[in-house]
């Protein structure tokens, strides 16, 4: 059996959008592996309290994508960046569940180092950096977007650019902002209360 190329998987893309489910069956195990590896960047970045395996955020960002309607993917860069905000959302309930559950149960922490912030390395509650992230949303969407893809999706600035469509001189210049804009709003935060 030939190897599937990234076209081919466009292709099942464009025909799962079109509504036929079958395609995101054929996608996901052309994509499992690299699935996996966004979950174990983000899961190498997070410490405290009791973390899913990479394999299990992989599994449910499945679920949630099967579940899913009207969901458009251009290309293979659309839909990793999909599978990032989902499994970014998986973390952040499951950090909700760990805090609500037996007496507040623990923070899930996850480092901004000198590559997002420029400082030395300091661990943040997930929900705080959600939370930071959808108010910068707000007030500039594609910075937020930056965000998540490069520090949550580990896509470098040429593939950020790329799923954004925009140019890579605009994400560094994003890029720039949002980690201004963190480091003014997660220090406060830190500090502040």
């Amino acid at each position: 059996m030939a190897a599937r190329t990234p076209l081919d998987i466009s292709g099942l893309l464009v025909a799962w959008a079109r509504g036929d489910q079958a395609a995101l069956n054929d996608v996901i195990p052309l994509v499992y592996d690299d699935l996996r590896g966004i979950a174990r960047r983000v899961l190498r970045q997070s410490r405290g309290g009791i973390l899913p395996s990479s394999g299990t955020l992989a599994q449910e960002a499945y679920l949630k994508l099967v579940h899913a309607r009207g969901i458009r993917c251009q290309n293979r860069g659309h839909f990793f960046a999909l599978c990032t905000r989902v499994i970014r959302q998986i973390l952040v309930d499951h950090a909700r569940k760990q805090r609500y559950s037996k007496r507040g149960g623990g923070q899930l922490l996850i480092p901004l180092d000198e590559v997002l912030l420029g400082s030395k390395a300091r661990g943040v509650d997930v929900e705080a950096l959600d939370e930071v992230l959808a108010e910068l949303a707000k007030v500039d969407e594609r910075a937020s977007r930056v965000v998540e893809l490069r520090f949550f999706g580990g896509l470098s600035v040429e593939e950020t650019a790329d799923v954004l469509e925009v140019s890579e001189e605009t994400v560094t210049r994003d890029w720039r902002v949002a980690r201004t804009w963190l480091f003014r709003e997660l220090g406060g935060s830190k500090t502040g209360g």
